[in-house]
Parts: C-alpha cells; sequence; structure tokens
C-alpha cells in the first residue's frame, strides 16, 4: 500500500464533501459578487461578508477567512497578532512542494495555515488561534504546529484562556514525519495549559479533520461545532470501503458528533460569540 496515495484518497473525499456540503465563497472576476456554491445565489461580497458567510438565500455555511473570522469574533481593535512572519518549509525536497506554498500565501494572503495573537472577546483577553481553509485546506504542517505551541506557551506565561477555530484537511503529507509529529508537540502544549487550570475552548468547523481531530481539536475543555461541519478523521468513502459497510446517515456531521458525545454544543455563526463570550465570564470568575 502506498501511503501517499492513501493519504490523497483521504484529502480528496474531504475536499469533495466539504465543498457540497459546505461551499466557499466563489467571487467573481471583479471580486465583487459571490456565488454560493450550494444554489447558485449571487450576492456582492460585502453583503456576504456582513451576513457572517452564510447565504442569504439556502443558509448554506461558506468559509471564513481567518481576519474576517477574527473581526466576526472580537472586540474592535483588540486583536494583536504573534509570530505572523513563522512559514513552512520543505524538510523532503517534495516534489512541487515549494510552488504549492506560494501559490498557498499568494490564494490567501496569509504566510501559513493559522492566525495568532491575542484579543478581547466581550471584554475578555483571550489567546486566539484561527485556521483558514484557503491555505493548502489548513492542513497542519511544521509552522502550523510551532505557531499553536506557542500560543499555548504563552497563554501559559501570561494565565489565559486560549480559543481555537479549527478548520483543516489534518496533517500536511508533503512534511512527512515533520508534519505528525506537530500532533504530539501540539497535544503537549495543551497538557500544560490544562495543568496550570486554564480554559481551552475549541470551535469546528468545517473541515476538522485528519490530525488535527486527532490531536489539538479533540482535547479542549469546551468542545463547539458549528451547525453542521464536517468533523471527523478520514472521509466517509474511504472508510466505507476499508470495513465494507455503509456509514449512517449524517456521519460526522457536527450533529451527529453531539449526539455521539464528540462534542459539547453545535452552535449557529450568528450565536459564536455570545456563547463564547459567556464562557470566558464565567471562567474569569471561578479563577478570581
Amino acid at each position: 500500500m502506498n501511503p501517499f496515495k492513501e493519504r490523497k484518497k483521504i484529502l480528496d473525499e474531504i475536499g469533495r464533501i466539504s465543498r457540497l456540503a459546505f461551499p466557499s465563497a466563489g467571487q467573481s472576476e471583479n471580486n465583487s459578487i459571490v456565488t454560493c456554491e450550494k444554489c447558485g445565489h449571487k450576492d456582492p461580497a460585502e453583503e456576504i461578508k456582513n451576513n457572517l458567510y452564510i447565504c442569504p438565500e439556502c443558509g448554506a455555511y461558506m468559509k471564513v477567512p481567518a481576519y474576517d473570522r477574527i473581526s466576526m469574533l472580537c472586540d474592535e481593535g483588540s486583536f494583536r497578532e504573534f509570530n505572523k512572519g513563522r512559514t513552512g518549509y520543505d524538510p523532503l525536497d517534495f516534489p512541487g512542494y515549494e510552488n504549492k506554498l506560494k501559490q498557498a500565501r499568494s490564494k490567501s494572503g496569509l504566510k501559513e495555515a493559522v492566525v495568532t495573537g491575542t484579543a478581547r472577546i466581550s471584554g475578555h483577553r483571550t489567546v486566539l488561534c484561527v485556521m483558514d481553509p484557503a491555505f493548502m485546506m489548513a492542513s497542519m504542517g511544521t509552522a502550523v504546529g510551532e505557531k499553536i505551541f506557542l500560543a499555548f506557551e504563552y497563554a501559559v506565561k501570561k494565565k489565559l484562556p486560549v480559543i481555537i477555530f479549527a478548520a483543516s484537511g489534518g496533517a500536511r503529507m508533503q512534511e512527512g514525519i515533520m508534519s505528525l509529529m506537530q500532533m504530539a508537540k501540539t497535544s503537549a502544549a495543551v497538557a500544560k495549559h490544562d495543568e496550570a487550570g486554564l480554559l481551552y475552548i475549541c470551535v469546528l468547523t468545517n473541515p476538522t479533520t485528519g490530525g488535527v481531530t486527532a490531536s489539538f481539536a479533540s482535547l479542549a475543555d469546551v468542545t463547539i461545532a458549528e451547525k453542521g461541519a464536517l468533523v471527523g478523521f478520514a472521509g466517509k468513502r474511504v472508510i466505507e470501503q476499508t470495513i465494507g459497510e455503509e456509514l449512517p446517515e449524517g456521519f460526522q456531521s457536527a450533529e451527529f458528533q453531539m449526539e455521539k458525545g464528540f462534542c459539547d454544543m453545535v452552535i449557529g455563526r450568528k450565536n459564536l460569540r455570545r456563547t463564547i463570550g459567556k464562557l470566558l465570564a464565567v471562567h474569569e470568575r471561578g479563577v478570581r
């Protein structure tokens, strides 16, 4: 069995399901009109952004760029980014990887697949990490793992809670074992943060899969999933082919995961800021 071919099958399946379930904001050439990939409805980009990247026609959730997610969630002007310059590299001299990184940076406007920093949400200071699927499906390589590790380290030092918006196709296969090591590295950082008695909230967005699900995304004190998000390890079709059985309807949806006890609550996008603010307030009262 070729592990790279199997990995590609999984990523292709995740991408296929993700595009069907939660369309991206497909923009026209002048970048002023957004087309919902689920129903085909067209709207001005600014209106879609103001509607929190929710299609006004069919209610489909579009993927949210990292900085827009931050502006939707945080108190105005409160976000302070750190470790912005950390970028991935090519430890295996993987064919075409350097070019893929350049394309991802150009497409997303980001240097890597996660943005980290400090912010205030409803007046409560926190460390915030937001993953962006526009950068290689927010796959976790060495830079992503390092940025998340450093975010938790800073939070322990400053005695702050951590909030992560997870969205990922999993570990970045182009970096091989170096990317898989980030699972242990980020999990260890979560453990130290937990030992310090600090709050960690993870919001699972569409899609959260692979090594990210199998590491820091599953270790939060409070796990929230956005309505309808795809959450799992491998794709449904890959699992069915492996075990030779048909999986239940809605398998790996946020609602299915809550029913099975994998997450604590499923929240609509318009209620996320208020819910997180309340959780931070309860925690802050508890540590005083």
